[in-house]
């Protein structure tokens, strides 16, 4: 039997509207002995049963697993890991096939798929797991034998990646099943190395794999600049789409190094492409500015500026200071990509921040497309707070 954490009056009104968290505040009595990332069962004023969850330290006391009251084992584990596997089979994501153009994706979005503070990303025949609550690291091991169950054939290997997510070094990154030295993976017919030993995240943002897409259409006889490349997934859609040059920046030697690495997979020998290691404001201050020489097709998808609200007013005004050098910068009738993947940063708040910033560069700008995070990111219906991803594409006169 699990401990029991009682809620204050009236606190259970979210959790009957099945929001996945219970804040520190809305606790009223916890029984003793209650061990971070332990599994409880949380009951209202009157003793009525409402959820189990993780127990964990901080504003988040609570991160709900199940409305139902049913114990959290093997059993819960592989039935949830089932569905959102049959999510992404519905999206046309991981069904086994020699020609699959894409083998990289998501499989599993914390309260998106109902496994609050658990990522799992998929790579070819590796998933990289993440842990981002004490619980979900405790549980890793059991997460890990479902996942084997469920995935069949279509895995070899897990490989755990959560030291930098957890609120202290786990030590335990490394692979749980298999130990696999294939680290590429394809992703709409682009292949790309997957650096999940140190790179961000597990490796690679497969949550802009749509918005490179879009970047591909637009980049034929372009002079395409991406900032905050990263591994440099832009760029080399860029590349495919018949883009005149394609420059890549960012302020990681490691990242510039694995850009150049992409490209180079995809497109051997071809010289449109260069990169820079370089501070993206130091660097925009010296492109070219409107002329024939000035680049018009620029991405800015920037780390995320805010992790937590106190930090808001600072990165709204880091956002209109990024977007106001590049709406300087870009040639007439250039097309700007601008991202924010700041979860505190609501869509208002990012377009007040570029509209600001259009306004100050006094540029005539209309909006192309409003873009957000792929399927295979879902958003809980119940926790709009995972709607993270938004973009702009805008057309610059």
């Amino acid at each position: 039997m699990y401990k029991t954490i009682q809620l204050k009056r009236g606190k259970e009104e979210s959790l009957l509207r099945f929001h996945p968290w219970i804040f520190s505040g809305a606790v009223k009595h916890a029984d003793n002995g209650i061990e971070e990332g332990e599994i409880v069962r949380v009951v209202s004023e009157n003793a009525d049963f409402i959820a189990n969850g993780h127990y964990q330290q901080g504003s988040i006391a609570v991160r709900v697993l199940s409305f139902d009251d049913v114990p959290i084992d093997d059993n819960f584990w592989a039935a949830r890991l089932a569905s959102a596997l049959q999510m992404r089979q519905a999206l046309g994501l991981a069904l086994p096939s020699p020609t699959a153009r894409t083998t990289a994706y998501r499989l599993v979005h914390g309260e998106g798929d109902h496994l609050p503070g658990l990522i799992i990303d998929i790579y070819g025949q590796t998933a990289v797991m993440q842990a981002h609550s004490i619980g979900m690291h405790n549980a890793r091991h059991a997460i890990a034998k479902a996942l084997m169950d469920v995935m069949g054939d279509n895995l070899s290997s897990i490989y755990y990646k959560s030291e930098t997510t957890l609120p202290f070094m786990a030590n335990s990154d490394g692979f749980i099943v298999g130990n696999s030295i294939e680290n590429t993976a394809m992703e709409n017919g682009l292949q790309f190395y997957i650096d999940w030993l140190k790179g961000q995240k597990t490796g690679f943002f497969v949550d802009q794999r749509d918005n490179r897409l879009l970047v591909e259409h637009y980049a034929h006889d372009r002079r395409v600049l991406n900032m905050f490349c990263y591994t440099g997934g832009f760029s080399v859609y860029a590349v495919r789409g018949g883009a005149q040059l394609v420059h890549s920046v960012d302020s990681s030697a490691k990242a510039i190094e694995l850009t150049r690495q992409n490209v180079a997979l995809n497109f051997p020998d071809d010289n449109r492409h260069e990169a820079f290691c370089e501070d993206a404001f130091r660097f925009l201050e010296k492109a070219s500015g409107e002329g024939s020489e000035a680049y018009d097709l620029i991405i800015l998808d920037p780390p995320a500026f805010a992790k937590h609200r106190a930090a808001l007013h600072n990165a709204l005004k880091g956002y209109t200071r990024l977007n106001n050098k590049a709406f300087e910068k870009i040639a007439k009738g250039g097309i700007l990509f601008t991202f924010s993947c700041s979860q505190v940063v609501t869509k208002d708040h990012f377009r007040n921040a570029v509209f600001t910033a259009a306004a100050q560069a006094r540029r005539k700008v209309r909006i192309l497309h409003q873009l957000h995070q792929p399927a295979d990111h879902p958003i809980n219906i119940y926790h709009p707070e995972g709607e993270y991803l938004k973009g702009l594409v805008l057309y610059v006169e």
